[in-house]
């Protein structure tokens, strides 16, 4: 494939033309215009509208109150300003009566002269009649212009976002003037697909995008809207399976199945569950196929990902090559050190632990061990990719929470290693209809299955007026021996808030239960966390009050009580997580969801849903349906893309139709050489999606 290598075609230079070349874009407006939409043409045009002003001639007897109206009105007088602060007004009226124009600051004498006494003007805005006098008044109007320039006046006009120093209107003056670059560009959609939708052409989406006639055609359901929105998960569409074959094409070491895999499997206290099973015969095949892996292992809280991991590193020992594990964080590292160590131990491969607690002769040691091959697997943090780590034959990288690295960190790990295949894992589900945006240059093994042992965790809902019930409780749990996370609220978008928050209720608990109590929040440093945790997992704490910082992965197992207070506030894949921190031991587990009343519908049917159901695939759909468009799981950090016109929620029913149409264009025009595939680099190339760039998680 050597589309990626292709330059831009030239029908698209108007569009990648910096915003200077707009008119009126000058110095003072252009970095307001870049952080509005973006440094290029083609941004200003991806700017959708957010609403529509529809703007109706009345009679001053016939407005409405508090909606948008013009008026033809004669100016009767000017009541100036007096004294600071006082606005100036102008007593207008038409035949059913009389108005006021209001103006605050920055007015002036310019006021009478462009509107004298005994001139007719056509007035637009927003009319307010609950007045002390009786006269209705119309507040710095939109427009008050001549009879003569009533076409300035849009009887429908689209509402642009806007920041400080460019009002919405000028957006939209400066879109309609970017629209004038927009070329007819030749049709990349299938025929009979268009036809059966539909749908516009691209250009005529794109007018009809900027030209609503009302609300209605804000929607993410119009014909043009779901046109332009097919285009761009088709353009990323297209990025991510080229990028997939990219990495399929490059050659790795072989690694056949061995006896002392199967001998690891055979030692294990447990079976493997039958999607564990499954995914690590996925993996497997993977290793055995002289290509280069690149699957994520996703799997819910507790369905056993660093298990299928350790055979894998084992059949990778098999062969005489290495594995490297890389976590987050140090306490995850460790955890899944202790994890690992035993049973790798058992079958003759030594395993080292890299952190950035390792210094001096220790750490040479073990850097040594890694060169000459004498450790075969190595477990770590950030440690693990500083440039004096070296290994003799690095076959695989396992990458924990993938999504808490960047794609340059994880790159770094993954060049210790000439065509080192990867196995990312990640414990935070994803909802199935995002999984190709997100994943769609991955292969994706599933662990939609608990271990069996597991303790389902008992999850009730209780008013926050019944905390000294719920405290007299875990009183009484913990004299008993057990361990109880309490996780704080979210107060605002406030780190100092919230740990306020948290800091009130560990003295509160801490009065009552007294040095039992410990405290992570955000503010404390990596080893500040990672001492409290380790307290906490070593049972010298019996409750940790925390905010949102607990360490996903974390494994407590006498753990046993989850609260979480004012749960109204937290997402419903949130909650999911956090209660995924408890029913790790054999001990019954509980969580209480503490909440303020009176909730809302939504927040109600979030706890319903965290009440009915532990499995995190179904929840993470229901989160996105609850939550809506924008970025609603978090996922920007992760390298969600940051679509312009598709919406994920919205537009879900497209995800999968384009990455089907963008596997089958490939797979029958690799080059893109056909007509239609001339015509699809014009289109990645206008979503600028890169095949060698960030373009999923997977990085």
């Amino acid at each position: 494939m050597r589309y990626g290598d292709a330059m831009r075609p030239e029908i698209l230079f108007p569009l990648f033309s910096p915003i200077t070349t707009l008119k009126g874009v000058g110095d003072r407006v252009a970095p307001l215009l870049e952080r509005l939409a973006g440094s290029r043409v083609r941004d200003v045009i991806f700017l959708a509208p957010q609403g529509v002003i529809l703007r109706r001639p009345a009679r001053v007897a016939d407005a409405v109150d508090g909606e948008i109206h013009t008026l033809a009105v004669m100016i009767e007088g000017h009541q100036r300003s007096s004294r600071p602060g006082q606005p100036w007004k102008i007593r207008a009226m038409d035949d059913s009566g009389a108005v006021n124009i209001v103006y605050f600051k920055g007015v002036g004498p310019h006021l009478e002269e462009r509107n004298p006494v005994g001139a007719t003007r056509l007035i637009s805005g927003r009319l307010e009649r609950d007045r002390p006098d009786g006269v209705p008044q119309m507040v710095h109007p939109d427009y008050i212009v001549a009879p003569e320039r009533a076409g300035d006046i849009p009887e429908i006009e689209p509402v642009y976002p806007a920041t400080a120093g460019l009002p919405p209107r000028s957006v939209r003056r400066l879109v309609l003037t970017a629209m004038t670059r927009a070329p007819e560009l030749p049709e990349w959609l299938d025929p009979a697909w268009r036809a059966r939708e539909g749908w516009p052409g691209w250009r005529e989406a794109l007018e009809r995008l900027h030209a609503p006639s009302g609300e209605g055609d804000l929607s993410p359901q119009t014909p043009w809207r779901r046109r332009l929105a097919y285009d761009e998960l088709l353009a990323h569409q297209l990025a991510l399976a080229e990028r997939k074959g990219v990495r399929r094409s490059h050659a790795a070491p072989v690694i056949a199945a061995s006896e002392a895999a199967k001998a690891a499997e055979a030692a294990l206290p447990f079976h493997l569950t039958g999607a564990q099973s499954q995914a690590l015969g996925e993996i497997r095949r993977d290793l055995a196929s002289g290509r280069r892996m690149t699957r994520l292992l996703q799997g819910d809280v507790g369905s056993g990902k660093t298990v299928v991991a350790l055979l894998a590193m084992v059949e990778v020992a098999a062969s005489g090559r290495q594995s490297v594990l890389m976590a987050p964080t140090e306490i995850l590292a460790r955890q899944h050190f202790e994890t690992l160590r035993g049973p790798l131990a058992a079958q003759g491969v030594e395993t080292v632990l890299l952190t950035g607690r390792n210094k001096g002769a220790a750490r040479e040691d073990r850097l040594a061990d890694l060169r000459s091959g004498a450790a075969a697997v190595a477990v770590g943090t950030h440690a693990l990719f500083q440039d004096d780590v070296a290994f003799n034959d690095l076959a695989l990288t396992v990458i924990d929470e993938q999504h808490r690295f960047g794609v340059s960190e994880r790159a770094r790990l993954r060049a210790k290693g000439e065509s080192a295949h990867l196995l990312a894992m990640s414990a935070t589900p994803i909802p199935r209809t995002l999984e190709l945006t997100l994943y769609g240059d991955l292969d994706v093994s599933h662990l939609n299955e608990k271990p069996p042992g597991r303790t389902p965790v008992a999850t009730r809902a209780a008013p926050m007026h019944r905390l000294d019930e719920v405290v007299d409780r875990l009183r009484q749990a913990v004299i008993q021996g057990a361990q109880a996370f309490w996780i704080c609220p979210l107060v605002a978008e406030s780190e100092l808030l919230d740990l306020a928050a948290a800091e009130a209720r560990h003295a509160a608990l801490s009065a009552i239960l007294g040095d039992q109590v410990g405290l992570v929040h955000g503010r404390l440093s990596a080893a500040e966390k990672d001492a409290v945790m380790t307290r906490f997992v070593q049972g010298e704490l019996a409750v940790l009050v925390a905010t949102t910082v607990v360490e996903v992965g974390v494994d407590v197992p006498k753990a046993s009580i989850m609260v979480i207070e004012q749960a109204e506030r937290f997402g419903l894949a949130q909650l999911h997580q956090l209660r995924g921190r408890v029913g790790r031991g054999a001990a019954a587990s509980s969580c209480v969801l503490l909440y303020d009343p009176p909730l809302s519908e939504t927040a109600t049917r979030r706890l319903d849903i965290l009440r009915q159901t532990d499995d995190g695939f179904l929840i993470a759909e229901r989160d996105l349906e609850l939550r809506g468009g924008g970025d609603p799981l978090g996922l920007a950090q992760s390298g969600f893309p940051a679509y312009r016109l598709a919406d994920p929620v919205a537009h879900k029913d497209l995800i999968a139709v384009a990455a089907d149409d963008a596997r089958l264009v490939l797979s029958r025009d690799p080059d893109l050489a056909s007509p239609r595939g001339q015509a699809l680099r014009a289109l990645r190339e206008l979503f600028d999606w890169r095949a060698d760039g960030p373009l999923s998680a997977g990085g």
